[in-house]
């Protein structure tokens, strides 16, 4: 079955009816069903399935063992999200396999499907969660006490879906068994569009991360209070939110977005008590992007003064510059016909990974540009020339 007829099954799974677009968020009921789904088409396909400690979804074609060829992406989506965003890397390895399967192709190196829980941080703020827990690159309490916006905590979460919270955490023999990683992901920008290519090799990540400031204030009677006498903690945080663009403007390509803001209590006739405002921080450089964050802190410090305000900064996640192996990718691209190399802005599991295993991206074309918004796309055609050249990376590495 092709890639995009693959996509078509799900086309229905998660779809956000207030927001538009999708909403697939781990363990919640789509999230749920797509991993049903996915464990329903990998059998159907030969693989053995299982649930690693961390949530994480592995479909084996062949033995596990060391050396083995990997691929994979996520299932869940941010609020109001794509339909491609993880699904397409998810639908092409599975394509993959199948269409290796129907030639007779048999590997001589272990063949597994990865599919990564909780990459876009879209219920407990962290992004690659699931490989950030495999690699150690976040620990497990720090992970189990991750909270939901309802309070619930991933370890809770992860208890309820039948895991055990006290197992997660680093899993070394994991990671041995990984010879080489590959991620299959539509392209969250227009570099293919503009080069007219259906497909693509990634050459780097930008330094990235997020970052929580709370305001805090006086919450009081929006209508008993005089200006003169407020402590309002929304005022700081909206001179903060124009701040970020003008300081991410003075640095070189880089990017400043705060596309989450919650005032407590929230009421319409309330003085918040505290705002928190989440800003996702990226730049090519690391240094660039800690002395961006640098910049805006002290700004938002003194605006939260000038209010009666205290502010509080809280790195929530983080992850460097990310160059993908430079043998890896020059034999990606000129195996899939002179490909381009491009870098991109976005993460990634393969960019969590790379710092301890051979790891390397593909992109597929998007016409429009946009993700992380339900105009996200990728013709279909695309979709299958990405599933072919997934086909073929592993071909060539398992032969």
């Amino acid at each position: 079955m092709s890639t995009s007829a693959l996509l078509a099954q799900i086309d229905q799974v998660g779809r956000d009816r207030r927001r538009g677009g999708y909403s697939r968020h781990v363990f919640d009921g789509g999230e749920r069903e797509l991993r049903e789904w996915f464990t329903e088409q990998a059998r159907a396909r030969g693989l053995d399935v299982h649930t690693d400690r961390n949530a994480n979804l592995w479909a084996w074609w062949g033995e596990p063992g060391d050396q083995a060829i990997v691929t994979g992406s996520h299932l869940d989506s941010v609020p109001g999200g794509g339909a491609f965003d993880g699904p397409l890397g998810v639908a092409a390895a599975l394509s993959a396999v199948e269409s290796l399967r129907a030639t007779g192709f048999q590997p001589r190196r272990p063949i597994a499907i990865v599919v990564f829980a909780e990459e876009e941080g879209g219920r407990f703020g962290v992004p690659c969660l699931g490989s950030r827990l495999l690699s150690g690159t976040i620990t497990r309490d720090a992970a189990n006490a991750l909270r939901d916006p309802d309070g619930v905590t991933f370890a809770e979460a992860l208890r309820g879906a039948g895991g055990d919270p006290e197992h997660a955490g680093a899993d070394e023999a994991a990671l041995r068994r990984i010879g080489r990683f590959v991620e299959l992901h539509v392209e969250q920008g227009r570099g293919l569009v503009d080069l007219d290519r259906p497909v693509a090799v990634a050459s780097s990540i930008l330094a990235h991360g997020r970052w929580r400031f709370r305001f805090r204030g006086q919450g009081n009677h929006a209508g008993a209070t005089l200006l003169a006498d407020r402590r309002d903690p929304m005022l700081p945080a909206a001179r903060a939110v124009l701040a970020a663009r003008e300081t991410a403007a003075a640095h070189d390509q880089a990017r400043a977005t705060v596309g989450r803001l919650v005032p407590n209590p929230g009421g319409t006739n309330v003085i918040a008590s505290t705002v928190d405002m989440w800003l996702d921080a990226r730049a090519p450089a690391a240094d660039a992007t800690r002395s961006l964050v640098a910049e805006l802190s002290e700004r938002a410090a003194e605006f939260a003064h000038d209010e009666g305000c205290e502010l509080e900064v809280t790195e929530e996640s983080y992850s460097g510059t990310v160059h993908f192996d430079p043998a890896l990718r020059d034999e990606l691209c000129a195996s899939l016909g002179d490909a381009p190399a491009l870098a991109t802005g976005a993460g990634h599991d393969a960019g969590v990974l790379s710092a301890q295993v051979p790891a390397s991206m593909l992109f597929v074309r998007n016409p429009t540009g946009i993700s992380h918004a339900p105009d996200e796309h990728a013709e279909p055609g695309d979709c299958d020339a990405g599933g072919s050249a997934l086909a073929d990376v592993l071909r060539r590495w398992a032969a």
